[in-house]
């Protein structure tokens, strides 16, 4: 096995990113009641995937290893639930 190389910044897909900018637009007009340009959903887009989207990765993958950690529990006790009783 190779090493693994860090995941040093989110990428999103151009659709992804098309589809966040509508969002952020959305957002602006619906709660601000404002017009927002091209450029600042695109600013801001680049601020939430730089900034926020790491946090969140991060938080998932916590999250994912403590389901996991639990699952493992549970494997571990219905192995022991298996056993057949044996008197010595």
């Amino acid at each position: 096995m190779g090493k693994r190389q860090s995941l040093s910044q989110i990428k999103l897909s151009d659709s992804q990113k098309e589809k966040l900018k509508e969002e952020i637009r959305a957002f602006y007009l619906d709660v601000r009641g404002e017009e927002i340009g091209m450029i600042e959903q695109m600013q801001l887009l680049e601020l939430f995937e730089q900034r926020l989207a790491p946090i969140i990765y991060n938080k998932a993958l916590d999250d994912a290893k403590k389901w996991f950690g639990q699952m493992m529990d549970n494997i571990d006790s219905d192995y022991y639930m298996l056993y057949k009783g044996e008197r010595f």
